[in-house]
């Protein structure tokens, strides 16, 4: 599987213009940006030029637009310049800005990208990282609404939109790629219901929105300036703001989005549950001296001094510890550079749960083997019962097995034996091993 590395611009460019809500005219200037910054907004207009980082936790508003709020710094209505920024393929930039919130332009995402093609696209020489989905992500909305997502190796978006005037709904289901964003998504341009137009005038909104960058809803008709940009430009552009609000989410997604009547504020509780998901997630990361050791923890030397399996059969890393002499606890660190993901579902790896198994009777050899009476013996299967599968391992995994010794007298040996990951069980059998030699 190739490395993709991570991106900024090469240059700088810029877009002036009149913002929606606030009707001010603005300029908007995409700098390119260090490694691992993500998307930061400059204010040129204040006193030492505060940023706001475009992080879910700065989230602070959702009423028609997304709004980042970092102390007492903000910038508003910040999904299109983002949602060009991540469809593009670019993973960091600067924004500078010289008022609260970005050129509406046309509506669309489209003069984001063409300023983002001006100044270049830069990689860089570190590794871009993701989150890949691996269980279901819910989250759904007192009217229906819903957005879900589900495993899939890549960026796939399915949304349905439906309106309360019974008309445009609309579906689309695309794959989300720097080219078919360009080409699908980039130029869907924004839309209003006429009956909203007068109520977000009288709160002060869409100051500077016009029918040159928006389209107007007016039961089954549209006002726009020119013809509609695509047949179902109104899912599209849901799609756009999707893209755009889960980019406060600091690592690029590989899941199918799967959604109906979605929101900013819809999105942004999305995004909360990926972030929630993903803390669960590195749990499984950290140091392995957070789990207690017990006496006689073996690293893979030590454990290749009692095993005879070597690469790519070896299933053990570490002895994490020991209990007496009829338990231990052991670590397996699961990377994409393990020879059976080439050949196990490649498009979307999994280890093989015969592994898991081979993995908990390693275990239990060794547990068996470390009695001088048994030292440079074998140990052989003889039956494996009540496996079972409980939830898939996956590249970057940390698969922790337990077993205990039910049974070690002569050379037969029985064992219980479960593997963890992010402390739920994935797998369980009962095994029996003779030994021999």
């Amino acid at each position: 599987m190739p490395v993709s590395f991570q991106t900024t611009l090469a240059g700088s460019a810029s877009l002036s213009g009149t913002s929606l809500h606030t009707g001010k005219e603005v300029k908007l200037t995409l700098k390119p940006a260090l490694p691992d910054t993500g998307y930061v907004f400059r204010r040129l207009d204040l006193p030492d030029e505060p940023t706001v980082h475009a992080n879910f936790e700065f989230v602070k508003g959702v009423e028609r637009a997304t709004t980042l709020s970092e102390g007492n710094v903000k910038v508003q209505t910040v999904e299109h310049v983002l949602s060009a920024l991540r469809g593009s393929g670019v993973d960091n930039a600067t924004i500078e800005i010289n008022a609260s919130e970005p050129p509406i332009a046309d509506g669309s995402a489209e003069p984001y990208t063409q300023i983002i093609a001006k100044a270049g696209i830069q990689p860089l020489e570190v590794p871009r990282r993701f989150f890949e989905i691996r269980e279901p992500i819910h989250v759904a909305g007192k009217d229906g609404s819903y957005i879900t997502a589900v495993p899939h190796d890549g960026f796939r978006i399915s949304c349905t939109n439906v309106n309360h005037t019974g008309f445009f709904t609309q579906y689309l289901s695309l794959d989300i790629t720097p080219e078919s964003y360009l080409k699908e998504i980039a130029r869907a341009r924004t839309f209003v219901f006429y009956e909203e137009v007068q109520p977000l005038m009288e709160q002060g909104l869409i100051k500077g929105g016009s029918i040159e960058n928006a389209v107007v809803i007016r039961g089954e008709q549209v006002l726009s300036k020119e013809p509609m940009r695509y047949k179902d430009e109104f899912v599209r552009h849901k799609i756009l703001d999707i893209i755009g609000d889960l980019s406060v989410f600091h690592l690029p997604i590989k899941a199918h989005i799967l959604t109906a009547r979605p929101s900013h504020a819809l999105n942004q509780e999305f995004t909360k549950a990926i972030s929630r998901a993903w803390q669960e997630y590195i749990t499984q990361l950290m140091p392995i001296e957070n789990i207690p050791f017990g006496e006689g923890a073996l690293d893979v030397n030590g454990v290749m001094k009692i095993l005879p399996h070597r690469y790519p059969f070896l299933m053990i890393d570490r002895i994490l510890k020991f209990e007496g002499e009829t338990k231990a606890t052991a670590s397996k660190n699961v990377t994409i550079n393990e020879p059976f993901f080439q050949g196990h579902f490649p498009g979307h790896p999994i280890m093989p749960g015969v592994l898991q198994v081979e993995a908990m009777a390693q275990l239990a050899s060794i547990l068996m083997l470390r009695n001088a009476e048994n030292a440079g013996k074998l140990g052989y299967f003889m039956s494996i019962e009540k496996a079972k599968f409980r939830k898939p391992v996956m590249p970057g995994d940390v698969m922790i097995i337990q077993v205990e010794l039910t049974k070690a007298r002569g050379k037969i040996g029985k064992a219980v034996g479960q593997c963890f990951v992010n402390g739920e069980v994935v797998s369980q059998s009962e095994l029996m091993f003779a030994i021999t030699g």
